[in-house]
């Protein structure tokens, strides 16, 4: 091993070991508010207590440089939710009768099919917000120091959300739902190929239950 791969394993290996504590500074950044310096520094930068800040940049103004992403995706959100709740109220969710109350939301439920459309479009358009949110705070290196935990709770947020739009699509239970589950199935049981090369598949078998898991969820033995 070359002395430029050991220094570059060994500051791997430094990075790795302080990531806990720079994911805990990030979080916290400005410390216990126990002056009023520190305190109005809390208010000012946490999201819930203070929306935007006092005071920013006025290159940060421009419609360019968050193209509105994060408020279209909490916009879209929203819609999905109410109309989802909207929508539950005549949702069936089991596979004897779910196919057919989507048929009486659309044509018989009074503005079903508006509702329907709603929640449909607005989960759409949720998902490619997020992700060109994502894709925007990358290619602006807005996932640097200080603002490591943001960069993870944005990740951990995309997965939500295409977790939910996979089981939102799934919901109808048709034809199309039918495909995507069995697709999805199979990959969540893709791990048994390296188990199984590994020979410890009777064992360990993580692909197996993530398999039946995905089909037992949605009704499918």
């Amino acid at each position: 091993m070359t002395p430029t791969t050991k220094d570059a394993l060994r500051e791997f290996t430094d990075n790795l070991k302080a990531a806990p504590r720079r994911v805990l500074e990030t979080a916290f950044r400005t410390g216990p508010p126990t002056t009023d310096r520190s305190r109005s520094t809390f208010v000012f930068g946490n999201v819930f207590l203070h929306l935007h800040a006092v005071r920013t940049h006025r290159w940060s103004l421009k419609w360019t440089t968050t193209m509105g992403l994060g408020i279209m995706s909490v916009s879209a959100f929203l819609i999905a939710l109410v109309t989802g709740v909207m929508l539950m109220f005549y949702y069936k969710p089991y596979p004897e009768a779910a196919y057919q109350s989507i048929k009486d939301i659309h044509f018989v439920v009074p503005t079903g099919r508006l509702i329907r459309n709603l929640h449909r479009w607005s989960a759409n358009l949720m998902v490619i917000a997020v992700i060109l949110h994502m894709a925007r705070a990358f290619y602006t290196a807005a996932y640097r120091k200080p603002r490591e935990y943001n960069w993870l709770m944005g990740i951990g947020l995309l997965v939500v959300t295409l977790g939910l739009s996979f089981t939102g699509y799934l919901l109808p239970w048709d034809q199309l739902a039918y495909w995507a589950i069995t697709i999805g199935a199979n990959i969540a049981q893709s791990p048994r190929e390296i188990t199984d090369a590994l020979g410890i598949t009777d064992y360990f078998d993580p692909g197996g239950f993530q398999r039946l898991l995905t089909r037992l969820g949605h009704g499918r033995r």
